[in-house]
């Protein structure tokens, strides 16, 4: 699902950055997400892929959620309550840097439900989960921004985050994933 969760936060960092205050909302709650939430988080999931016309490219099942999550401990999902009504969710995971020696948090989904917008939540959303970054001990905090998302660039870079220049992501998914680890030859595509 990154490819939603990086359309998820584009769509999201516009928003954010017009309505973002520097104080944590009193009335947010944020708490660890539990077996019981998978059909909380599948819709979700499912709210962010169809705000960002990727419905069709979600192929999660509830099962999946729970096996990856609670069962195997891949990754974890925070969620974010007003007043006991679900607002948001981030789901992270952790990565591993050699250079510092150290476990990061990759986050993986950042979403606010469209009518809780422009109230600071995505901000408080990203500073939780840095508490929890330092909490933990990692080393880095990191996440994906389309490169022509310029309000959410311009809002991280206010925040202190840093672009990784020089670094492009490379990704195998699907048949090409299938068609590599099968040590099958794939033509390359010549670049733009």
């Amino acid at each position: 699902m990154g490819e939603a969760s990086e359309k998820g936060i584009a769509a999201h960092e516009a928003d954010e950055a017009r309505g973002a205050s520097e104080a944590e909302p009193e009335e947010l709650e944020f708490r660890g997400a539990t077996r019981e939430d998978v059909p909380l988080i599948m819709e979700l999931i499912r709210e962010l892929a169809s705000y960002e016309n990727a419905l069709d490219q979600v192929d999660t099942t509830d099962e999946d959620i729970e096996r990856w999550l609670f069962d195997q401990r891949c990754g974890e999902d925070i969620l974010a309550f007003e007043n006991g009504v679900p607002v948001g969710q981030t789901l992270f995971f952790y990565n591993f840097s050699t250079f510092v020696g150290r476990r990061g948090i990759y986050l993986e989904d950042l979403y606010v439900r469209p009518e809780f917008r422009g109230k600071g939540y995505g901000l408080a959303l990203m500073r939780n989960l840095a508490r929890i970054a330092v909490d933990r001990g990692c080393g880095r905090f990191e996440w994906g921004c389309f490169n022509d998302n310029y309000n959410g660039q311009g809002f991280y870079r206010s925040q202190g985050a840093q672009p990784l220049e020089n670094w492009t992501v490379f990704r195998f998914a699907g048949d090409s994933l299938e068609r590599f680890a099968a040590g099958d030859y794939v033509e390359p595509t010549p670049s733009a």
